[in-house]
């Protein structure tokens, strides 16, 4: 199976890299698929120069011709899906029909921004002056550093990407090393479709390296990143000696809270499968169950059904839901949650444990009874685990899910819409999802609250995360 080459994109040019690299290796059997070059100090040097001339050219360009330029990288993408997919799926290791839908959501996230770029709308205000005129306008705040995590190798790029051009910034991004091919795929979907050099700039290196030379560039005037709470502490504080602007997409460990009214069926159908979607390697991943208690162990047990009869596999297979892990450590983390929940004393009502020998796969676990004093239910375990928990009162229940800093996702399954509006006001979260887990799309915003970040990607709050105002005011010409 074809695998991309991986380089690094400076001022238009793939280059080999000349600060050495590392194996990259497909989770589901342990095979090295490719070589991840990293970059220089000299070539990110180069890459922050680009990135500074590519702005020039870019925020000068109308917004009309940045749309066609993305709109054609888009088209791009679409055509090259079963390719770019198939990349996706050999790095990272969920399923191939997944990351076509991954693909899918990204080519219209680039569609969706270049289209909003062309309504960047500013505005007059009525002067007190007689004679003055008061405007105000947006303008692309400048070269911008973003850093993604590998957990979604497309979106999580494209995110930062397409909210950048669509604004007129041009943007200097480094992928992960672990899943490097998709972000080459979609950059080269952009420079086939005419983007100026210069404006996409993809490094790889040593993460901590990498971040601290370009955030230490005068250059950079806005920082994006995906990733954990204690890097984007750390990346916040660089960032403060230039007075950065930034958006921080952190972790979370997201509740559900399930009531007695709510329809059980559909409920155990649609969280079951984001659940273990990705293996659970999702930020947005229910990560804590609160069932109400007189359906708790019907809820568990319809739960556990459809967790024994899920397909694990290599994503390249037909009809696999889950792939594996993305690396080894990973598997360790797991078996270090379940212990500790077992100590703690849960039960293991259904996995537990690696499956096999070859591949990082973990199989769905279910753990009932799970105490608040277990790690899992405080840290987030990024994985195929699932601890519940049962719950009398919507206070209670409250009280619960608000109970830990972190506040990206959350969802809610009820038929009575006083609790649904109780719960959507009440959990302090930044995307509430209620009788269904679908809480990103292109037009809204992406985000979370507290330790899990703040500012928005998507809608229109992620293209101005991009943008600075500027007030005018101007009398006698």
């Amino acid at each position: 199976m074809a695998y991309e080459t991986i380089e690094l994109l400076i001022n238009g040019e793939w280059r080999k890299g000349d600060g050495g690299g590392q194996d990259i290796i497909n989770p589901a059997d342990e095979s090295v698929i490719g070589w991840c070059p990293h970059a220089s100090a000299e070539e990110l040097d180069m890459a922050l120069a680009a990135a500074d001339e590519g702005f020039k050219v870019w925020k000068n360009m109308t917004a009309l011709a940045r749309q066609k330029i993305m709109a054609k990288a888009a088209d791009l993408m679409d055509e090259r899906v079963d390719y770019i997919a198939e990349c996706l799926t050999r790095e990272e290791g969920k399923p191939h029909g997944e990351s076509k839908i991954e693909i899918g959501f990204v080519s219209d996230l680039t569609r969706w921004y270049g289209e909003e770029g062309k309504r960047s709308y500013g505005r007059l205000i009525p002067p007190r002056i007689p004679g003055a005129r008061q405007m105000v306008v947006k303008e692309p705040i400048g070269p911008v550093a973003a850093f993604v995590a590998w957990n979604f190798p497309a979106t999580n790029v494209i995110r930062k990407i397409s909210g950048a051009l669509g604004a007129g910034c041009s943007i200097v991004i480094k992928p992960s090393e672990e899943t490097p091919a998709t972000a080459v795929c979609l950059a080269k979907c952009f420079q086939d479709a005419g983007l100026p050099p210069g404006v996409i700039n993809m490094v790889f290196g040593v993460p901590d390296t990498v971040s601290r030379h370009i955030l230490a560039s005068p250059i950079i005037k806005k920082l994006s990143f995906t990733g954990s709470v204690p890097v984007g502490k750390h990346l916040q504080k660089l960032a403060a000696d230039n007075m950065i602007r930034c958006t921080m997409e952190l972790g979370g460990h997201s509740p559900v809270v399930v009531f007695d009214d709510a329809d059980l069926d559909k409920a155990m159908d649609m969280v079951a499968g984001f659940k273990f979607r990705n293996a659970g390697q999702v930020c947005i991943s229910p990560t804590r169950f609160y069932i109400q208690e007189n359906v708790y162990d019907k809820f568990v047990d319809g739960f556990t059904e459809r967790a024994k009869a899920l397909k694990i596999g290599n994503g390249m297979d037909d009809g696999v839901f889950m792939g594996p892990l993305v690396a080894d450590r990973r598997l360790a983390v797991m078996d270090d949650f379940v212990q500790d929940a077992k100590a703690a004393g849960a039960e293991i009502v259904t996995g537990g444990e690696r499956m096999g020998n070859q591949g990082y796969f973990y199989a769905p676990t279910v753990m009932k009874d799970v105490p608040d004093a277990a790690k899992i239910m405080t840290e987030e375990p990024f994985g195929p685990l699932a601890p519940m928990q049962s719950f009398k009162s919507t206070d209670e229940v409250l009280d619960k899910a608000n109970s830990l800093p972190f506040g990206l996702a959350s969802y809610v399954f009820t038929t009575d819409a006083n609790k649904a509006k109780t719960m959507e006001h009440g959990i302090n979260a930044g995307m509430v999802g209620v009788n269904h887990p679908m809480v990103s799309m292109p037009e809204t915003p992406f985000g979370g609250v507290n330790e899990s970040g703040y500012g928005s990607e998507g809608g229109i709050e992620g293209l101005e995360a991009y943008q600075r105002t500027k007030f005018m005011t101007e009398m006698g010409v």
